[in-house]
């Protein structure tokens, strides 16, 4: 399985504790201490396909994540090759293998428990989450396709901390909010007649508008492997839960075709090595 193993548990002065599998840096640290450069798409690919895996496990165990992000998803080794840029001057890192495993399952929940309003990390929270319509499995397929599109980029689609300017952000860069969302929330004081209401002409209005782009506009290139991952993202990104793709849906994607064709490039088969 590509979610972190638990070995043991037990309890110290009435702590919880639990014992893990021994793992590398989060994909996260690793970019951060990489100064933010992007993993080049065939780490991507790599990255997303195994993800994609991992969390189709817990929603056929009809569990859902919740909190997807680079943070919970971990090299199983996050060792290094190191090449010097000339232009940037500066090392530049290079993961050796990107076997990767999704761990903090703190927030996970079943289909059948409570739902609490609010679920995710800001940057990864899904439409129907802040517009407080409910939410299952599709959630998590959403704060994936955030995910794959940091580890192209190298930062973070969604940045911000105000319900409305994410909104705006998600308008921006994926076009309106269907008309049945903006009918059915909860959350009026976002919208006026049936729009969003957002003035492009404040300091916030300015600075979305310089900050986003339409999605296509991040490709940092036209060959057809980049357009792939794109259209797999923006399937991810589809506003309405129902429409969304689902991960058994997103592994037959055709940007994962090459990893069908070519079993020997499975990294995560290697490094299985919990003796470090």
């Amino acid at each position: 399985s590509l979610c972190v193993r638990m070995f043991d548990w037990f309890d110290y002065h009435g702590h919880m504790c639990i014992s893990f599998e021994l793992l590398g840096l989060s994909t996260f640290d690793f970019l951060k201490d990489n100064n933010y450069l992007p993993y080049p798409i065939h780490q991507v690919r790599h990255m997303a396909y195994q993800v994609c895996q991992a969390v189709k496990f817990l929603h056929e165990n009809k569990l859902t994540h919740t909190d997807l992000k680079p943070e919970n998803i971990l090299f199983v080794n996050s060792d290094y090759e190191l090449s010097y840029n000339l232009e940037k001057k500066r090392d530049e890192r290079s993961v050796k293998s990107t076997a990767i495993r999704v761990v903090d399952f703190g927030s996970a929940t079943f289909d059948h428990e409570h739902h609490s309003t609010i679920v995710s990390t800001r940057h990864y929270r899904a439409p129907e989450v802040i517009l407080e319509l409910g939410w299952s499995q599709p959630c998590d397929v959403w704060s994936i396709g955030c995910i794959i599109f940091e580890y192209y980029v190298g930062f973070t689609l969604f940045q911000t901390h105000d319900n409305r300017e994410h909104l705006a952000m998600m308008e921006r860069i994926l076009g309106p909010i269907p008309s049945r969302m903006i009918r059915k929330t909860r959350k009026q004081k976002y919208f006026y007649h049936g729009r969003l209401d957002w003035d492009e002409n404040t300091s916030a209005g300015r600075y979305v508008r310089e900050n986003c782009k339409p999605l296509r506009r991040y490709l940092s290139s036209e060959a057809e492997d980049h357009h792939r991952l794109f259209d797999l993202i923006e399937g991810m990104l589809e506003y309405e839960p129902s429409k969304r793709l689902t991960l058994p849906e997103a592994l037959k994607h055709p940007f994962f075709d090459i990893l069908e064709m070519e079993p020997s490039t499975k990294m995560w088969d290697s490094s299985r090595d919990i003796s470090r």
